[in-house]
C-alpha cells in the first residue's frame, strides 16, 4: 500500500515542502531514498522502537520510503514523526483519509514521546502557504509555530496521540492559540539593566544614546574596570522597541538555529549577542555542515558585543567588514549557498595597551611601543574604519562612586531615541530596506546631510590632520545627522559636525600622532 504525509526542509531561512511517500509490500527490507543524511537513516532504529513500546507490532514487510524531492538534502530528526504516521498508515494502523491535510514534524523518542526540534517557525510558514489545514509539532514547539495565522497548530506529546488525532479523535485535540499582538506589546520593556545603575560617564551615555539613535556602530576604549562592559549591556535598554513585523523576522532566525527558549512565541525584545573571545569563523558567521544561522545573524535588529575586541583572532574579526556594509552574510559552500540577515549594530570594547593602562592618570602604563602598536594592530583599518563612533573612557573618581544619586533612566533616553528614530522614519518612507541613518547611501547624505560651508572647512581640516578616508568621511556626516535629529533640527549645522568628528578620535593617523 502506498501513503504520502508531508513534511518540510529548512535552508537558511526558508522551508521547502517534503513529501515523504512510504510503501509496503512482502518482504523484510528497509530501504530510505532521498539524499537523507545520518539522523534520517537512523531513524527506523527509533521509530521501531516507539512503535514497540506503544502497542503497535512494527510491520513485517518489504517497506520502501522516499523523500520528494530527492535533490534537496534531508537533515535532522524531525522526520520521525512523519515517516512513523507514514509506515502506520501503510500498515492499515492509521487512517490515511486526511493525512494530505497536515504538516508534521517532531523527533520521537524510544518510549514514543515526541521531542522539540528546531525550525518549526519557517514550516509553519510554509505549511500556510502551502493551503495546509494544520501543523502537527511537538508540544514544546507549538506556541513557536502558533505565532502563524490561519494555520490549525497541534502541539502533541506522543505517537499515540497523532495515531488518535488522525484515527478520528481530532475533536479531542484544541489547536493551540496565540495572542500575538497582547504577548508582544506585553514584553517590550521588561529590562533589568538600567541606565539609572550607571554614575558618571555622561560623554559615554552620550555616545551610546547617538548611536541608538542611528543605529551606529560603536567602539569603546577604557581601562578595566571603567564600564565599557557594563553600559554596553544597558545599551538594549534604550533602543526603540521591535516593530511586529522585526519580531517575527528575528524569531525566525532564533527558531532556525533552534535558541527559541521553551514555551516562548516570540521574541519581543531586542536581541543582545555577546560571543566570547574564543569564537570561531563559523560560530560568528553561521554555515557549518549543517547550516545554522551565526552571531552576527542572532543580533539581527539587535546588538552584537564583541567584548576585548583586540583577543578575537584577526580572521574572525575580518569576517564582520561584509555584513558591517551589506547587512546581510552570505555564506557559500561547495554544496550549498545561503543568505541570513545580518542589520545588527556593531559594540565592541577594548583597552588601550596590553595592561591596560595606557594614557591613565592613575595607573603606570608597563607595555613598550611596540607590545601597544601590535595590540592596536589586532584591528585593521578597514574594519575600525565601518565603526561610526569611537568613544574613549576613563575610569569613574571615587567622589561620584559614592554618590548615592542615580544617573538618568533609561526610559528618559529611550523617548529621546525613539523622537529621533520616527524623524528618521518619515525621511526614508519613500526608500525601501531603510530605516536608520547608519543605512543612508552616499546620494542620501548629499540630500539630507549635506553640510554648510563652516562645516566643509571644519570636515576638511579633520580629514587632514586625523587623515582619515572617504568611509570615515561619510560615517561622519550619518553620525552628525543623527545628532541633528536628536535636536531636532531639520538641517545639518557646524555644531553637530564638531561632534560627530569628536567621535572619530581613535583612527590610524591619531595614534601615529600620540607615538603608538
Amino acid at each position: 500500500m502506498l501513503v504520502k504525509t508531508f513534511s518540510a526542509a529548512v535552508m537558511g531561512l526558508e522551508a521547502t515542502t517534503i513529501t515523504i511517500e512510504v510503501n509496503l509490500t512482502r518482504g523484510v527490507m528497509f530501504r530510505l531514498s532521498g539524499l537523507a543524511d545520518t539522523a534520517v537513516k537512523e531513524s527506523y532504529d527509533r521509530i521501531r522502537a516507539a512503535m514497540g513500546n506503544i502497542g503497535f507490532k512494527p510491520p513485517t514487510a518489504d517497506i520502501t520510503i522516499n523523500l520528494s524531492p530527492a535533490d534537496i538534502r534531508k537533515e535532522g530528526t524531525g522526520y520521525d514523526l512523519p515517516l512513523a504516521i507514514g509506515i502506520l498508515a501503510a500498515h492499515g494502523k492509521v487512517d490515511a483519509g486526511k493525512l494530505n491535510e497536515y504538516m508534521l514534524v517532531g523527533e520521537l523518542g524510544l518510549d514514543g514521546r515526541i521531542k522539540p526540534v528546531s525550525g518549526t517557525l519557517p514550516i509553519a510558514i510554509r505549511a500556510r502557504a502551502e493551503k495546509y489545514k494544520g501543523l502537527i509539532v511537538p508540544c514544546e514547539n507549538a506556541r513557536e509555530a502558533a505565532v502563524v495565522n490561519n494555520l490549525d497548530i497541534f502541539g502533541m506529546e506522543s505517537l499515540t496521540d497523532v495515531v488518535s488525532f488522525f484515527n478520528g479523535s481530532e475533536n479531542h485535540y484544541q489547536p493551540t492559540i496565540v495572542d500575538t499582538r497582547k504577548e508582544f506589546y506585553e514584553q517590550q520593556y521588561a529590562y533589568d539593566l538600567d541606565f539609572a545603575d550607571v554614575k558618571g560617564q555622561e560623554s559615554v551615555k552620550r555616545a551610546l544614546e547617538v548611536a541608538a539613535a542611528g543605529s551606529h556602530n560603536v567602539i569603546l576604549i577604557g581601562p578595566p574596570g571603567s564600564g565599557k562592559s557594563m553600559m554596553a549591556k544597558r545599551l538594549p535598554s534604550i533602543l526603540p522597541p521591535l516593530s511586529l513585523a522585526e519580531s517575527l523576522e528575528t524569531t525566525q532566525i532564533h527558531s532556525v538555529a533552534g535558541k527559541l527558549p521553551a514555551g516562548m512565541s516570540l521574541i519581543s525584545q531586542r536581541p543582545f549577542r555577546s560571543p566570547h573571545h574564543t569564537v570561531s569563523q563559523v560560530a560568528l558567521v553561521g554555515g557549518g555542515a549543517t547550516p545554522q544561522p551565526g552571531e552576527i545573524s542572532l543580533a539581527h535588529n539587535g546588538v552584537l558585543f564583541l567584548d576585548e575586541m583586540p583577543e578575537l583572532s584577526r580572521s574572525v574579526l575580518e569576517v564582520l567588514r561584509q555584513p558591517l556594509e551589506d547587512r546581510v552574510i552570505t555564506i557559500s559552500r561547495a554544496k550549498y549557498s545561503i543568505q541570513y540577515p545580518a542589520s545588527f549594530m556593531l559594540v565592541a570594547s577594548m583597552n588601550p595597551c596590553p595592561c591596560g593602562y595606557y594614557g591613565d592618570p592613575t595607573h603606570h602604563c608597563v607595555c613598550t611601543p611596540g607590545q601597544i602598536q601590535r595590540y592596536m594592530n589586532k584591528i585593521s583599518g578597514p574594519l575600525l574604519d565601518r565603526i561610526d563612533i569611537h568613544c574613549e573612557i576613563q575610569a569613574v573618581p571615587f567622589a561620584q562612586l559614592s554618590q548615592m544619586q542615580t544617573g538618568e533612566p533609561s526610559a528618559a533616553i529611550r523617548e529621546r531615541v525613539i523622537r529621533a528614530r520616527k524623524i528618521q522614519e518619515e525621511r526614508f518612507k519613500p526608500y525601501k530596506g531603510i530605516h536608520s541613518n547608519a543605512m543612508m547611501t552616499e546620494r542620501m547624505l548629499h540630500e539630507f546631510a549635506e553640510p554648510d560651508a563652516a562645516s566643509l572647512d571644519m570636515l576638511r581640516m579633520a580629514m587632514e590632520k586625523l587623515k582619515l578616508s572617504a568611509r570615515a568621511y561619510s560615517r561622519i556626516l550619518k553620525v552628525a545627522r543623527t545628532i541633528a535629529d536628536l535636536a531636532g533640527s531639520e538641517k545639518v549645522q557646524s555644531m553637530h559636525i564638531a561632534e560627530a568628528i569628536g567621535y572619530r578620535n581613535l583612527d590610524r593617523g591619531d595614534w601615529a600622532e600620540r607615538g603608538i
